[in-house]
């Protein structure tokens, strides 16, 4: 009997080992707060576990872990296994995405800008050069076109841009100096002091970031249509976590990439719908620039910036102008399906 006993508590524990074994936690760095900006990543957590009955988890850090400029670099040393970017935080060490942060490329909702990021994501380029920092692209961070608010007189023609601080990185920042303005790179979790402060006299970002970082709540206006571009937020992974995977988890990753996206598009588009009403609640007036005003912005900070971009990347051995054309090729494809 104590020989059966024996084996019963010996299988017992063999099964709490291996169960031990194929656990799977992660940690994923993200900053700010919980916000439209990060469900997808929630999301994705959310669904690894239900779809693994708990065996694989991913613990989603707001700013614990890492500076959200040094997230790129945490994931090159293994500090933790996904993370969120912003390519216009260190361009030259992620020169290939930065395509998709030029200004006025024409991206119109937040389905056709998955559709280019993941396009791009998918390019040997891209693929080589986020190795060099031990990542692999997961998903984007579809954001709509960015917008700016500003205190005092509403700037609504280009003459009023000459000489304003604004808080702009990427290609944003470069369409911005194109029109005499000063762009300034900091961070977004700074946005608001820097406005506060008076260190910047506008700031760019998406509506949920106005939201999130406080920006809208110093605002007298908000540029409606302004629409020069947007940023680009990859999610990616440590290659060798990554790897690591049973192919049972590495398969329940990758099978839940769409779904988290999706989630995604649907909770942002709830956002947008309330935007009016968030800016009649805070008084703040939504400002129209005049097509012709859009117009000169285009010609001034749309092809220029488009050309040097392509012509400064093909010096660098990048595929500029394959990568370019990817980016107009796949929003024509994305169009005529719809």
């Amino acid at each position: 009997m104590n020989k059966m006993f024996s084996r019963v508590a010996v299988a017992a524990l063999a099964t709490a080992f291996a169960t031990e074994a194929m656990a799977t936690e992660w940690n994923v760095s993200v900053w700010g707060k919980r916000r439209a900006f990060t469900e997808h990543v929630e999301k994705l957590a959310e669904l690894v576990s239900e779809k693994t009955n708990g065996e694989f988890t991913m613990n989603v850090s707001y700013g614990g872990l890492s500076k959200n400029t040094d997230n790129l670099d945490g994931i090159s040393i293994g500090a933790f296994e996904v993370a969120q970017f912003c390519a216009g935080y260190h361009p030259d060490k992620n020169r290939a995405i930065t395509v998709l942060e030029l200004p006025f490329i024409g991206v119109s909702n937040l389905d056709e800008e998955v559709a280019v990021s993941h396009a791009v994501y998918e390019h040997p380029a891209v693929a080589e050069e986020m190795a060099q920092w031990n990542a692999k692209m997961l998903m984007t961070s579809p954001m709509p076109q960015y917008n700016i608010v500003g205190t005092g007189e509403p700037r609504d023609e280009l003459s009023d841009f000459e000489g304003m601080r604004v808080r702009a990185t990427g290609g944003l920042g470069e369409a911005f100096r194109a029109v005499g303005a000063v762009p300034t790179s900091v961070t977004s979790s700074e946005a608001y002091q820097a406005m506060d402060s008076g260190v910047v006299d506008t700031v760019a970002f998406a509506q949920h970031a106005h939201l999130s970082f406080g920006t809208i709540n110093k605002a007298d206006w908000w540029t409606a249509n302004l629409n020069p571009g947007t940023v680009n937020c990859p999610i990616v992974v440590n290659i060798d976590a990554y790897e690591a995977l049973s192919d049972e988890h590495r398969k329940v990753l990758d099978e839940s990439v769409p779904e988290s996206i999706d989630y995604y598009l649907e909770n942002y588009a709830k956002l947008l719908q309330r935007w009016d009403d968030v800016l009649a609640e805070k008084d703040v007036e939504k400002v129209m620039i005049s097509d012709e005003e859009l117009a000169k912005f285009r010609e001034v900070a749309g092809q220029p910036i488009h050309d040097k971009w392509i012509a400064d990347m093909s010096a660098q051995g990048m595929p500029a102008q394959e990568l370019y054309d990817l980016v107009f090729k796949t929003l024509e494809e994305h169009r005529a399906s719809n």
